[in-house]
């Protein structure tokens, strides 16, 4: 289990006109998170494998692409070819997830896997033990800026207890309405790896942004419950 909190600025809510700026004003952060609509598995399109390429070209830190795509396998090839250090496809995407979990680490990646809102901790059972990282949705995909869903600090204890009854210690992402203002409680929950986007990027000094974010997330360690 990971001693700190680690946190992911989503670049959903920067500003890309002028994107080697801001990537350089996250530097402090641990990961990008790179969010990727097909305009199917989601109602929104965004970022192909050549701005992921860009993006690593531009910044030393660690890129987890989030596939919020439909048929994740026909896909997934060419993030990694752009340099994806995680690769993150939902499990209501894929019919054979644990294909697309061995095709990813066959590359050298880590894999991770995504729930939404509606689905439940249990269709991972069989997955917790092949994957590196678990990403829970606090919103429904698609959208930034959408409010924090309360019934995701259940599903991140449930996450976390799961992993401890197996074993493992994957990374437990959660993605969605996250800020100063819940960073400790989801980190109590269970969360290690925190996603934001508006309350980093709109705000004029990011690098105070994600500090505030780490500190009040890092209130929550030892505090499981």
């Amino acid at each position: 289990m990971l001693s700190d909190v680690r946190i992911a600025p989503s670049i959903l809510s920067a500003d890309l006109m002028c994107l080697g700026e801001e990537l350089d004003s996250i530097k402090s952060a641990d990961y990008i998170h790179f969010d990727v609509m097909d305009g199917v598995f989601v109602p929104n399109l965004t970022f192909g494998p050549t701005l992921l390429s860009q993006v690593k070209a531009a910044s030393d830190l660690p890129v987890d692409a989030h596939l919020m795509i439909s048929d994740p396998d026909r896909r997934v090839g060419a993030y990694l070819d752009a340099g994806a250090d995680i690769v993150t496809f939902h499990y209501e995407a894929q019919l054979h997830a644990l294909r697309t979990i061995s095709l990813i680490k066959d590359r050298g990646a880590k894999a991770g896997i995504a729930l939404n809102p509606g689905t439940p901790t249990s269709a991972l059972e069989c997955l917790i033990e092949d994957v590196d990282l678990v990403l829970v949705m606090s919103v429904n995909p698609g959208f930034s800026g959408q409010a924090f869903i309360r019934h995701t600090y259940d599903k991140l204890r449930q996450v976390r207890n799961m992993a401890s009854e197996h074993g493992v210690a994957p990374l437990i992402e959660v993605d969605g309405g996250i800020s100063a203002a819940n960073a400790e409680r989801v980190v109590r929950a269970g969360a290690n790896l925190l996603v934001a986007g508006n309350a980093v990027f709109k705000a004029d000094d990011r690098a105070a942004a994600i500090d505030d974010i780490r500190v009040a997330g890092r209130r929550g360690f030892g505090r499981w419950a």
